[in-house]
């Protein structure tokens, strides 16, 4: 059966939507609910290649589903960012089931067939938001997936959850409705269409000081970008379980708000435009002080998930920074970094789910010597750690790269400092976990009571290890292929390159 590009598009979208009732109909048998959900994801796998395929050919994909007034239309169309999200979010969901499989179960999760559906519901918001045609679009799925995801983030249903949960859904919310529905609005009478369009929509005259308000409100109303002061729903957010936490805050929920950002910095405002409006700089800043601010705040954390939590935080600052540097070099490496952050992050947040999964353990204080026991694990902990740090043999080399040569190329020697500092405090914060695990002997641990001898202090480090013990096979299985990724993406990078670059082809 041959389908047109313009169905598969519309498949992408529907696709997981449609598995949402699958899974609710055979949520009474595990083994069938979770083959399900693996069959929408290798079918959603396809449909998105297929359209990638057919842009690298040269085909013009859009579709439209339904006008509201003159201009005003819910459509969708393919173009190199959208897809590059597509493929990164699709592929991890499947990754991230596979995972979510050996967690959920050895964890003994309540609600599982809940979560299954949220998470195919979400995915399904994220393909519209990657493939939205206008704004318009992209804020009705953008706000779609803020609600879809609410009950993932309260799956516990504890006190802690439910607090973690309004957090997550005040701040997201106010911000769309204060801040980024009043930025479309007012695109809309200032520009007359909300159309994405390569190199902006707005007049040659246009007030630049006017932009410029316009572009503040759309960085802080694009919550889901988590720039400071509005980050404090991606740290409340980890109160949800590992697999959650890996996909919806490492890839789809927080990508989300870097790759609008991204969209209306290109296809809103344009780069020539935004290089000379008044509130860039101010705007650049502000991604500095959250990338620095939130490394800081990272090396003071002892629980892993939170550690890792305000690593997003800083490493989401990195592509909001690149877009706004307004160059070749910034976009390229902003657009790379949405894939290779995605990997990395997604497997530290994988290791940490194993660690509490087998160790029972979510302290990094308590974590020495544990690469004795989980070696894999912790070996593909370190790989990813080397990717968001932005060193070799993993990815983030690239992408830092071209977000240094963009700092360069617009002398904001100020930012490249600090993209530095960044990159040592990832350092400092990262590299001594997977360290202390295979070699707890070198250093002495701070947190032994000073009341124990040389003698007692050196045999509670000598401990013998209990023997390998690995996360569930599926979920080892998912850590691998993730850790694969962050290597792979370091000695091949030339299609993601490719795609990135793309995404400024015939920029006006």
């Amino acid at each position: 059966m041959n389908l047109s590009l313009e169905l598969m598009l519309q498949l992408a979208i529907v696709v997981p939507f449609l598995a949402v009732v699958a899974i609710l109909v055979t949520g009474h048998n595990p083994n069938l609910r979770e083959g399900v959900t693996i069959a929408a994801c290798l079918i959603l796998i396809y449909l998105v290649v297929n359209l990638y395929q057919g842009l690298a050919l040269g085909a013009t994909i859009s579709v439209l589903w339904w006008e509201l007034l003159p201009g005003l239309t819910i459509s969708f169309n393919i173009e190199p960012l959208g897809i590059l999200f597509a493929l990164i979010a699709s592929f991890l969901w499947l990754v991230t089931t596979c995972y979510a499989i050996g967690y959920m179960r050895s964890h003994q999760e309540k609600n599982q067939t809940r979560f299954y559906l949220c998470f195919a519901l979400a995915i399904s918001a994220v393909m519209a938001i990657a493939f939205a045609a206008n704004l318009f679009t992209l804020f009705v799925f953008y706000e779609v997936l803020t609600l879809s995801t609410y009950p993932l983030v309260t799956h516990a249903g504890t006190e802690k959850a439910q607090k973690g949960g309004r957090v997550y859904l005040g701040i997201l919310l106010s911000t769309s409705i204060v801040f980024f529905l009043l930025a479309i609005v007012s695109t809309w009478f200032v520009a007359g269409t909300l159309d994405f369009k390569l190199g902006g929509i707005f007049s040659a005259d246009v007030d630049k000081t006017l932009a410029g308000i316009l572009l503040v409100l759309f960085v802080f109303g694009i919550g889901k970008a988590a720039i400071m002061p509005f980050h404090r729903w991606l740290p409340a957010a980890m109160v949800a379980p590992t697999p959650v936490s890996a996909l919806l805050h490492a890839v789809a929920v927080v990508k989300a708000g870097v790759f609008t950002i991204l969209k209306v910095c290109i296809f809103i405002f344009g780069l020539d435009l935004l290089s000379v409006l008044p509130t860039t700089q101010f705007l650049l800043y502000l991604a500095g002080a959250s990338v620095l601010l939130a490394s800081l705040v990272a090396m003071r954390q002892d629980n892993l998930k939170a550690r890792l939590a305000y690593s997003t935080v800083s490493q989401l600052g990195y592509i909001t920074l690149g877009a706004l540097l307004a160059t070749p070099s910034g976009v390229i490496g902003s657009s790379m970094h949405i894939v290779i952050h995605a990997f990395g992050k997604i497997t530290l947040f994988f290791c940490a789910g194993a660690i509490l999964v087998t160790l029972h353990k979510s302290k990094i204080s308590e974590m020495r010597g544990i690469g004795r026991q989980m070696p894999l694990t912790m070996l593909a902990f370190f790989i990813a750690s080397l990717s968001i740090i932005g060193v070799p043999p993993a990815g983030g080399t690239w992408s830092k790269w071209f977000l240094m040569m963009g700092t360069i190329e617009t002398e904001q020697w100020v930012l490249m400092v600090i993209l530095m500092l960044s990159t040592l405090l990832n350092i400092a914060y990262l590299l001594p976990i997977s360290f202390h695990a295979f070699f707890p002997d070198l250093i002495p641990n701070k947190n032994q009571p000073n009341k124990c001898s040389n003698k007692a202090a050196t045999s509670i480090n000598k401990q013998p290890a209990i023997g390998i013990t690995e996360a569930p096979l599926p979920s080892l299985i998912a850590i691998v292929i993730t850790t694969l990724g962050c290597l792979i993406l370091f000695i091949y990078p030339q299609p993601l390159f490719e795609l990135a670059t793309a995404v400024l082809t015939n920029r006006e």
